[in-house]
């Protein structure tokens, strides 16, 4: 199915797609490895794609995401949990200041790794400082779900997957069963055209 976006030109950011669900952006894309610019600051462009990532993430019925995994190298975030009161979190150009030594275990998934969840061993506490949606510089602690989840979505700005906290013997199970897939689903796209 052919879908026409709208394309908005900004000036002073470059260019914002209208996105939905089908522009997410699934291993092995090489957007995923890369380390994600820092924004700097909040202009209509980033709070349009903020928008959007609200909306693809509530879609694809996610917690957290990501903008590398929409395709766009800018380190913004977005969280949804009703821990913390922050059920909309929006966070520019975040930086874990601090993480304990304390870890815990819990399982978890990704929006670009569709279909696989492991078990991940991550700090139990972590305080991350960012600009919020308003420009405002912020610092949160951090505990449980709502550490983890600012976690998955910080390293994605690093261009790290939750695969990569696994053994290395885990990690390239998973991947061979991942490349496989994704060649068979390009080569079917290719067919449908």
């Amino acid at each position: 199915m052919l879908l026409l976006k709208n394309l908005v030109s900004l000036p002073t950011s470059g260019y914002i797609f209208y996105m939905d669900t089908n522009d997410l952006k699934t291993y092995p894309n090489p957007i995923l490895r890369k380390v994600s610019e820092d924004v700097g600051g909040v202009n209509d462009a980033t709070l349009a794609l903020i928008r959007d990532m609200f909306r693809i993430m509530d879609e694809a019925g996610g917690i957290g995401l990501a903008a590398p995994q929409i395709g766009i190298s800018k380190r913004i975030i977005v969280v949804s949990l009703d821990e913390k009161h922050f059920e909309r979190l929006a966070l520019i150009d975040p930086v874990i200041e601090h993480a304990s030594e304390d870890t815990g275990v819990m399982e978890e998934g990704c929006l670009s790794i569709p279909g696989v969840n492991a078990e991940v061993t991550r700090p139990s506490k972590i305080v991350v400082r960012g600009m919020t949606r308003s420009g405002r510089m912020v610092e949160i602690t951090a505990a449980n779900l709502l550490a983890r989840v600012l976690q998955h979505e910080i390293d994605h700005l690093n261009g790290v997957l939750f695969i990569d906290r696994l053994s290395e013997q885990e990690k390239k199970r998973i991947e061979r069963e991942l490349i496989v897939p994704e060649a068979a689903r390009f080569s079917e796209k290719q067919t449908l055209l």
